[in-house]
């Protein structure tokens, strides 16, 4: 029998950009440039990933080791004011086993002629499958991927 819990957890997560804020939110709200940034380790399956950046809209991605286990990333796009923010929930499964739910914020602020991007992230971890530690850990790798993307 699998012992039920949650474990609830906030982190933010500053960084800037010497790119404009316009470069910054599009790397977010399109899906050709988001492909670029958004992506697991080098030699990971992929599956197709589809983005509908309105409010309301979905976005799902996923992929895994070769044999898996296959990460599933389902979103709903909550608030969105162009250039400035982005307000989605989302939820992530192995397999199919659900290990979290989040509210995540995404917040674009002029600095000089670059960005400061600040994502903070509200989460529930589910039954001991993940934890905040792991999803910071992981979210601050995504950041830094789209840092080299920008910095190219």
């Amino acid at each position: 029998m699998t012992t039920r819990k949650t474990d609830h957890a906030t982190f933010t997560i500053t960084r800037d950009f010497k790119a404009p804020v316009s470069l910054v939110y599009n790397s977010f709200a399109n899906l050709e440039a988001k492909k670029k940034w958004f992506v697991g380790p080098a030699g990971w399956e992929s599956l197709p990933h589809t983005l509908d950046f309105r409010v309301g809209g979905k976005e799902t991605e996923g992929g895994g080791p070769p044999g898996g286990p296959m990460h599933y990333y389902n979103a709903i796009y909550q608030n969105i004011v162009p250039d400035e923010r982005i307000i989605y929930s989302y939820d992530m499964r192995l397999d199919d086993r659900p290990i979290s739910v989040s509210l995540a914020t995404l917040e674009f602020r002029k600095n000089g002629t670059g960005t400061t991007l600040v994502l903070t992230e509200q989460g529930v971890f589910l039954d001991g499958f993940d934890d905040a530690g792991g999803r910071e850990h992981g979210t601050r790798e995504l950041i830094e991927q789209l840092a080299k993307v920008i910095d190219a």
